[in-house]
């Protein structure tokens, strides 16, 4: 089961993760939320993270603790 997280508004996102590679070749672990449920899907938020709510938009985001 995906991570949901329920913003003000009453919208539900579902966290996802994905490693993507920068243009310098370097690789990259990168997380997103999304309104559907993606092959990407993630069950946790990922440790050392917290999920926050941003105030204009309602959208959620991760930061580090």
């Amino acid at each position: 089961m995906a991570f949901e997280f329920t913003n003000k508004k009453g919208v539900k996102y579902y966290l996802h993760g994905k490693d993507v590679t920068l243009k310098g070749g370097r690789k990259q672990r990168i997380f997103y939320f999304a309104r559907d449920i993606r092959p990407e899907a993630l069950n946790a938020v990922p440790e050392g993270y917290m999920v926050k709510e941003t105030e204009k938009t309602g959208m959620p985001i991760l930061k580090k603790k």
